[in-house]
C-alpha cells in the first residue's frame, strides 16, 4: 500500500497584509523566546526594589547623633552593599513615632523590615500589618524577651539580663559596695533588664537612677547631685558610652571617689578604658547587629534561611573590654566599626 503524499505547505502570504502578519509573528516569537530564556538575572526574586534590588527598611529607636546607632547603621550598610540591597534607615526615640515609621515602610512595599523593640507593645500593630502584607520582619538590639511574641522572624542582639548579671559578678570581683545604675530612657526594657541583672548577682547595693538621656547637661547634673548626696556610692554603671564619659566628669564635679563602668562601646570609650577613666565596657557589637539583620532578610528572601530556626536568638554579646584587652579592638574602633 502506497503511503499518502505529504500535504503541501500553505502558500506563503504575499502583499501588504502578508507582510504585517509576518512581522507580528516575528515579534511574538522574539518576546516568547526572551521570556523562556530569562535566567532571573534581571528579575527581583520577589523583591520590589528599583532594577530588581531588594528593598529593606531598618527602623530603630535611636536618638539622632548617638554614636551607638551610627555603628548599627554602618553594619547594616555594609551588608546592604554586599547583598546589593536598597537600604533605608530611619529612627525615632518616641515609640509612637517609631511605630509610624514601620507603617511607612509597609506602605512603601519594602521587601523586609528590621526593627528594634525598646517598647515592644508599640510595635505589635505595625509588625502585624507588615506580616499581613507578606513582609518579613526581624528584630535587633532590644526586645530579647519579646521578639517572638511580637511576631518577628529572627532576632540579633545581646541578652541584657545575662549581660547585667555578668556585670554584677564583675563588680563583686572588684570589691564594689554600692553601685548606681543610670537609666537614661525610662520604659526601655533593655536598659531595665541590664540594671535588674546587675542587682540579681551583685552582692552589694544596687540603686537605679533615672535621667533624661536627651539632655546631657541634665543627665550629668543628676548624677553629680546623687553622688554628692551619698558619698558611699563607689561605682556608677552607665548604659551608653557617652553617658559613661559624662559620669566621669560628674564624679569629678561631685568630689566623689566613685569609679565608672558602662554597657556599650565606641571609639571614645576605647580611649577611656585604655587610660583608666572607665574600668570596663560591655560590648554588644552593634555593627554586627545591623549587619546580621540586613543579611538575614536577604538570605530569607533569596534562600529561605532563618537564623536560629526562628526559635532562638542570635547572640552578639556580652563581651568585656578592659584595660588588658582594649588594644585588640582599638584598630576596629578607629575605623568606626566597634
Amino acid at each position: 500500500m502506497n503511503s499518502p503524499l505529504p500535504a503541501s505547505p500553505p502558500p506563503r502570504p504575499t502583499g501588504p497584509a502578508g507582510s504585517v502578519r509576518l512581522t507580528v509573528l516575528a515579534v511574538t516569537c522574539a518576546l516568547f523566546l526572551a521570556g523562556c530564556s530569562d535566567d532571573g538575572s534581571s528579575g527581583s526574586d520577589g523583591a520590589g526594589g528599583s532594577g530588581g534590588r531588594m528593598k529593606v527598611a531598618l527602623v530603630t529607636h535611636g536618638a539622632k547623633g548617638d554614636a551607638f546607632w551610627e555603628l548599627v547603621r554602618k553594619g547594616a550598610e555594609a551588608a546592604a552593599a554586599k547583598d546589593n540591597v536598597d537600604l533605608s534607615y530611619t529612627s525615632d526615640a518616641d515609640a509612637a513615632g517609631q511605630a509610624e515609621l514601620v507603617r511607612d515602610a509597609v506602605r512603601d512595599k519594602v521587601d523586609g523590615i528590621a526593627v528594634t523593640l525598646a517598647k515592644p507593645q508599640a510595635m505589635k500593630s505595625p509588625v502585624a500589618a507588615a506580616k499581613a502584607a507578606g513582609i518579613p520582619v526581624v528584630g535587633l538590639n532590644s526586645g530579647m524577651d519579646a521578639w517572638q511574641s511580637t511576631g518577628l522572624l529572627e532576632y540579633f542582639g545581646q541578652d541584657e539580663s545575662v549581660a547585667g548579671r555578668a556585670v554584677g559578678d564583675k563588680l563583686d570581683g572588684l570589691g564594689v559596695k554600692h553601685a548606681l545604675c543610670v537609666i537614661h530612657e525610662r520604659g526601655n526594657i533593655s536598659l531595665e533588664a541590664r540594671c535588674a541583672g546587675v542587682k540579681k548577682t551583685f552582692a552589694g547595693e544596687t540603686e537605679m537612677l533615672y535621667v533624661d538621656g536627651t539632655d546631657m547637661d541634665a543627665m550629668s547634673a543628676a548624677v553629680t547631685a546623687r553622688l554628692q548626696q551619698d558619698p558611699g556610692i563607689d561605682e556608677v554603671i552607665a548604659n551608653g558610652a557617652q553617658f559613661a564619659l559624662a559620669s566621669v566628669d560628674a564624679a569629678k564635679k561631685a568630689g566623689s571617689k566613685a569609679k565608672v563602668a558602662t554597657f556599650d562601646l565606641n571609639k571614645d570609650m576605647v580611649g577611656a578604658v585604655r587610660d583608666g577613666r572607665v574600668q570596663f565596657a560591655v560590648d554588644q557589637q552593634p555593627y554586627l547587629q545591623g549587619y546580621l539583620a540586613v543579611d538575614a532578610l536577604w538570605l530569607y528572601r533569596t534562600n529561605g534561611n532563618i537564623s536560629g530556626g526562628g526559635v532562638s536568638p542570635v547572640l552578639t554579646g556580652p563581651a568585656f573590654v578592659t584595660k588588658t584587652n582594649v588594644s585588640d579592638v582599638a584598630r576596629f574602633a578607629a575605623d568606626g566599626t566597634r
